[in-house]
């Protein structure tokens, strides 16, 4: 096919999504001639169908529950109900004018932005609705998808997250198949709007990559909020009806609802794009790297959802960037997948970065570990906000900090601080000799490596 004049670039990112647009950009900035291939809107999954829009979801979530709880802090205030045609105009607001943006930005640096379904035909050549556009460098960048299992159709009372995203009502009762990350947020916005739900999960605990502490501690948070859960069991089968769904485990046990969402991960989106003919290895669906995230093919590279690890939005974006320096020779280091912080935005909230304590052992051997739990009740924001939680600390004995863990309202705003401290590899002493303002929740951090440093003062020794 003859080539159209213009169609020639730098670098060709197949995906418009955290880890393309950010290759592009960055690349951009770097004087690169880029071509942005996108099928849907820019920003893909997380701005669109994901990080975003549940977020809002989970703040209009927050101020239901601050209605009904007025009373507790002397304010007369009762909650009436929820207006889902309202919620989600605040929503699909919040996503239209970040999406502007977006697109304004990544027309400020002159990126080419083809629109449509872009497939790889050859080593340097993308076709995208029958034009070539080729580059001397090639980034995948093309996302997941909502994932389902083997004999379980999504369609009418059986959802996943984007269909429950746009939801105009509230449901009486849902069945959360999949206690990870997304169905830990959407039990928790459904229970605060009034729903009854109950989580599925097959795994010994709920956000089960989490640390075992903050799991139990989430547990026992959910329990007492009326979120009921299942572990240990595996998903059978489910059939609907007029009067809902009716969920089977491998148990033998049983749970009616209204609707199921299933939330049992995200597959990454490779399949038909012509990677394989190309000679890119694909493992379970998964584009396979160097830590370089190039794929061993020609000037071919993959960022984000695609590439095996922790599937988070800030990942992608890291990741973009990371390789748009790579391929404009500026040499960057590679990331580091366990100094990535890692937040599930549920009530209360799970903030973390590092080596949980069971990864820390593995790796250092047992008796090389040690850990600190402080309790949020010695912190004063933290009982002003009436939150219960605590951070965990874990370090290589005599050596630097390895992971920190946090549960409580708004902890997801300290992991900043706490990714510091794991990616520079400090040690207990360098924190605490930081000063932390009083009172915040962040004064909590600076508590805690205060007792690990050996001088614990608002903590019983």
């Amino acid at each position: 096919m003859a080539e159209t004049p213009g169609t020639d670039f730098d670098i060709v990112v197949l995906g418009g999504g955290s880890g393309g647009y950010a290759t592009a950009l960055r690349a951009a900035q770097l004087g690169a001639k880029v071509a942005l291939v996108e099928a849907d809107k820019l920003g893909g999954t997380c701005l669109h169908y994901g990080c975003v829009p549940t977020k809002a979801l989970l703040h209009a979530a927050e101020l239901a529950d601050n209605a009904r709880d007025g009373s507790h802090f002397g304010v007369l205030s009762e909650f009436k109900g929820i207006d889902m045609a309202g919620v989600n105009s605040y929503k699909d607001g919040v996503v239209s004018g970040l999406y502007k943006g977006l697109q304004g930005l990544i027309k400020s640096r002159a990126i080419t932005v083809f629109d449509g379904w872009g497939t790889l035909v050859a080593q340097d050549t993308v076709e995208v609705n029958g034009q070539r556009i080729t580059g001397r460098n090639i980034v995948l960048a093309t996302g997941s998808y909502s994932r389902s299992l083997p004999g379980l159709e999504i369609g009418g009372r059986v959802l996943t997250s984007e269909q429950a995203l746009k939801l105009d009502y509230v449901p009486k009762s849902v069945v959360v198949l999949g206690g990870g990350v997304i169905g830990s947020e959407f039990a928790s916005v459904w229970r605060s709007f009034g729903a009854d739900v109950t989580i599925v999960e097959a795994l010994p605990h709920l956000v089960p990559n989490e640390d075992e502490a903050l799991s139990k501690a989430l547990e026992r948070a959910f329990r007492k909020r009326g979120i009921a859960f299942n572990l240990g069991d595996r998903f059978s089968g489910v059939t609907q009806d007029d009067s809902g769904v009716h969920v089977t485990l491998e148990s033998g046990k049983t749970f009616d609802a209204e609707l199921l969402l299933v939330a049992v991960g995200r597959g990454a989106r490779t399949a038909d794009l012509g990677f394989e003919a190309q000679g890119i290895t694909i493992d379970r669906g998964f584009v396979i790297t160097d830590d370089k995230l190039h794929t061993g093919v020609g000037n071919i590279w993959a960022v984000g959802d695609i590439v095996p690890g922790l599937q988070l939005a800030h990942r992608g974006f890291a990741q973009g960037i990371f390789v748009a320096e790579q391929i404009l020779g500026l040499n960057p280091a590679p990331i580091v997948e366990s100094g990535i912080p890692r937040v599930t935005y549920s009530d209360p909230e799970i903030a973390s970065v590092g080596l949980t304590e069971a990864k820390a052992k593995e790796q250092f051997g047992g008796d090389s570990v040690e850990t600190l739990e402080y309790n949020l009740a010695g912190n004063g924001k933290s009982k002003i906000l009436a939150t219960q939680g605590f951070i965990k600390l874990v370090r290589q004995k005599d050596g630097p900090v390895v992971g920190v863990h946090m549960i409580g309202a708004r902890v997801g705003e300290l992991i900043g601080e706490g990714q510091l401290i794991v990616n520079w590899e400090a040690y207990p002493e360098d924190v605490a000799a930081l000063v932390h303002a009083h009172p915040t929740q962040n004064e909590a951090l600076g508590e805690a490596f205060l007792a690990l440093a050996g001088k614990p003062l608002h903590a019983h020794n």
